[in-house]
């Protein structure tokens, strides 16, 4: 299981980004393997920790630590998909974000945890701990979505405060200057917060049957794209964001798939061949590697993020998976990477 990945659409607001400092981004995407043609294929994705890491570099090289606010600013609708269109010409702002939000999986996909809207809050969920890797992550999600808030009304959304859950960086004098509003670290979500009458707002493009029109071409893509999903990856992707606190159990997971534990138990044995405890046991794995292999993550927060007791068990379960410890198979993973470069 991979962290998760997301269209490259995000990738415009970068190249804008870098462009408006005066930067050209073609060598820079070229030594991620960002070509042209990929930027112009429909649907194309590149992985979360291949983002988080152009995006690092990226800031070096524009000596920028708040790129991702930047990018934000430079985002257009069009650079959310499908889903963005759709919101484009959604009867009221709340209706634009609740679209975003329903279709998010068309755009990105995070196994850890997705975006949500309830009045007055939108909010994004980031991959944590916070390292120079991926404040940029929450700094351009956040800042997009109160640019595309800002072009459906021309200007007229207002925001009542924004929430960050990492603390105040070097540069913490842009984020009030950008929302126009309190901002508050070390918070518990990621969010913005609309002033409720903001979220009643018609964007300026609505247009109630195209809306109806691009809400059925987003739900014939998501059952495309869910139509194939195996059982097991279904179960996968409700206890992925719950591996840090407590474990859903059996019946639990089986009542948000409207299956009694024991139909759920026989569907696994009979179509994958394995049981619920062994798929836990499996994402535990693929994710300890992706976090040890693609992000910088420190090892005592990746056994906390995975769920196990200690980090020495940990230790123990990762030499048992790939044969070494953690610390060596992030060192022999950077080198592959560099020669693969």
């Amino acid at each position: 299981m991979k962290l998760g990945d997301l269209s490259v659409g995000y990738l415009y607001s970068l190249q804008a980004a870098l462009h408006s400092l005066g930067h050209d981004p073609e060598p820079l995407l070229r030594r991620y393997r960002i070509s042209a043609a990929l930027l112009g294929q429909a649907q194309a994705r590149i992985s979360i920790p291949r983002f988080m890491r152009l995006g690092h570099a990226a800031m070096q090289l524009s000596g920028r630590a708040d790129l991702g606010l930047l990018m934000g600013l430079h985002s257009q609708p069009s650079h959310f998909g499908l889903p963005g269109a759709a919101a484009q010409c959604a009867p009221t702002l709340a209706a634009a974000f609740e679209t975003l939000v329903r279709f998010e999986r068309l755009v990105s996909q995070n196994y850890r945890g997705h975006s949500s809207f309830q009045t007055p809050a939108t909010r994004f969920y980031s991959i944590s701990p916070y390292n120079a890797f991926n404040l940029f992550v929450v700094d351009s999600a956040l800042a997009s979505r109160m640019q595309l808030a800002r072009q459906l009304t021309l200007g007229a959304a207002r925001l009542r405060e924004v929430h960050i859950e990492f603390p105040a960086p070097a540069y913490v004098e842009r984020y009030e200057h950008l929302f126009g509003c309190p901002v508050l670290f070390e918070q518990e979500h990621n969010q913005l917060l609309w002033e409720p009458a903001s979220l009643e707002l018609q964007p300026v493009q609505s247009a109630a049957t195209t809306h109806e029109q691009l809400l059925a071409l987003c739900q014939q893509q998501l059952r495309e794209l869910t139509r194939h999903r195996r059982l097991r990856e279904r179960v996968e992707e409700i206890v992925s964001p719950q591996l840090h606190s407590r474990l859903p159990t059996l019946d639990e997971v089986g009542g948000q798939l409207g299956l009694p534990g024991w139909t759920l138990r026989r569907r696994l044995r009979i179509e994958d061949n394995t049981r619920f405890q062994d798929i836990i046991d499996e994402i535990r794995r693929d994710l300890a590697l992706s976090y040890i292999r693609d992000t910088e993550t420190a090892l005592g927060e990746v056994s906390f993020l995975l769920g196990f007791s200690s980090p020495a068990a940990f230790q123990r379960a990762f030499k048992r998976w790939t044969g070494m410890a953690p610390g060596q198979y992030r060192r022999q993973s950077r080198e592959t990477q560099a020669v693969q470069r």
